[in-house]
């Protein structure tokens, strides 16, 4: 049998062992889904506290049930370990779930997945390496391939290498790991026939495309989309707010043409691991052929100064009612960067916080999916302001009559959005949380930002 022939094999008769390098949002998911369809998984993480709680039946995201890991360790269906000599000895196909930030200087941060392939390499004969971490078109057939290749093995002959892009979306009740359509491109067509025949043992939909640099650009075109139309929105935000127009309700309105529109949503910035940072992948890589990428730019320049014009209606706010910034009691209300998770990453919270610490402002947060702020390489907040920071959340989000204002930067559906402005002072709403309150009086508490 052939090296393809003997891959497809196991996959069919779900002898394939699975190893996912990475088990944050993206990889302890897809764990779970591996595992249910039958599969024995070897989950690797160099973070010894989740191994630690993995191996306890403990998940340590919100999303994902502690009870999924808790039966798939009691039933010995992964092992989750540092130890990467695993990956030689005992998996068929080895998927990479790891980060792939920005640097400080908006290129792409490559030291995870180097180190990753390096702890793979050389590969097993017959072994199948899916990178699902988003990054520019080339990273698999140039930065991946030449190293896995260094020593002599030939992709699409001895292993098998493919990009697949992963499309979590955290929190959404509606589509999960499964159910969303996985788009798998391999090095070769054998290379992409091994990745597809694993993707589709476990998913709903897989949809193969022509190559690697496709999968690549595709996953850079869906979130490079989502924020030119968020920072369209978002801009047009600023523009009718200066004009006196509720530009949620334009875009209530604008919403029932049934066709030739979609709906996007102003915010107080955007966040995530995804479209803060993906779009600039692309931008990064244009310059190689002399070329600039203004939409995807200016963009990110409007998204970006989103966090000044929360700012900027907090200083408004307070000056209504004769306050500064300094001085102030301020409550942040949610710092995940979207309702219902626990995910703080490129959270539009952590800039606007950082501002009004710098202000003087007196800041304390609550947030029922986050107990205490997780340090970003940007933004560590309690190391650079100490004391006058507390890192952990509130208890209760309705004690909030002390406080001079309340911003609503993410709105969890936890909180009481109408007893919130019926204590508070004053509400700056990022969300427009509060656009069923018709009381005048409690109208008159609110800023819409």
């Amino acid at each position: 049998m052939t090296n393809i022939e003997k891959f497809l094999d196991l996959v069919s008769t779900k002898k394939a062992r699975v190893g996912i390098i990475g088990l944050g949002y993206v990889g302890l998911p897809l764990m779970l889904t591996f595992i249910r369809k039958g599969f024995r998984v070897i989950g690797f993480d160099v973070d010894a506290t989740k191994i630690d709680d993995l191996t306890h039946g403990r998940s340590y995201i919100k999303h994902v049930n502690s009870e999924s890991v808790k039966e798939a360790m009691e039933a010995r269906m992964f092992l989750a370990t540092s130890d990467f000599a695993w990956i030689h000895d005992s998996c068929d196909a080895v998927i990479i779930c790891v980060p792939t930030p920005l640097n400080k200087n908006r290129e792409p941060d490559m030291q995870y997945i180097e180190q990753t392939v390096n702890r793979i390499r050389p590969p097993r004969k017959g072994q199948l390496i899916v990178l699902e971490s988003t990054t520019y078109p080339g990273t698999t057939d140039e930065f991946i391939c030449e190293r896995l290749e260094a020593e002599g093995a030939i992709a699409g002959k001895d292993f098998f290498l493919a990009f697949s892009p992963e499309r979590e979306d955290p929190g959404n009740k509606k589509y999960n790991t499964q159910s969303i359509p996985k788009i798998v491109g391999g090095h070769t067509p054998d290379c992409t026939k091994a990745a597809t025949a694993l993707y589709a043992a476990v998913l709903d939909r897989v949809v193969p495309v022509s190559g690697t640099r496709v999968a690549e650009m595709t996953k850079l075109l869906e979130n490079s989309f989502r924020s030119v139309n968020i920072a369209l929105v978002n801009e047009l935000k600023m523009l009718c707010d200066a004009m006196g127009i509720d530009v949620w309700e334009v875009i209530r309105a604008a919403a029932t043409k049934p066709f030739g529109f979609m709906a996007f949503y102003p915010g107080p910035g955007l966040g995530g691991h995804c479209i803060p940072v993906d779009p600039f992948y692309l931008t990064w890589k244009a310059r190689e052929f002399d070329m600039t990428t203004r939409f995807i730019e200016l963009a990110g320049e409007i998204n970006t100064s989103m966090h000044h014009y929360v700012l900027d209606k907090v200083i408004y706010a307070l000056n209504l009612h004769s306050k500064s910034v300094r001085g102030s009691k301020l409550l942040i209300l949610g710092v995940a960067y979207k309702k219902d998770i626990d995910d703080m990453r490129e959270s539009p919270a952590l800039p606007i916080m950082e501002m009004l610490l710098d202000l003087g402002g007196n800041v304390s947060f609550y947030d029922s999916f986050v107990p205490k702020l997780v340090p970003m390489r940007d933004y560590d907040l309690k190391k650079r302001f100490g004391d006058n920071f507390n890192d952990e959340s509130l208890m209760d989000p309705h004690n909030v009559q002390d406080y001079d204002l309340v911003v609503v930067v993410t709105d969890h559906s936890t909180v009481d959005y109408g007893k919130l402005v019926q204590d508070a002072s004053l509400v700056v709403d990022c969300r427009n949380v509060t656009k069923d309150i018709c009381e005048p009086s409690l109208r008159a508490k609110v800023i819409k930002a």
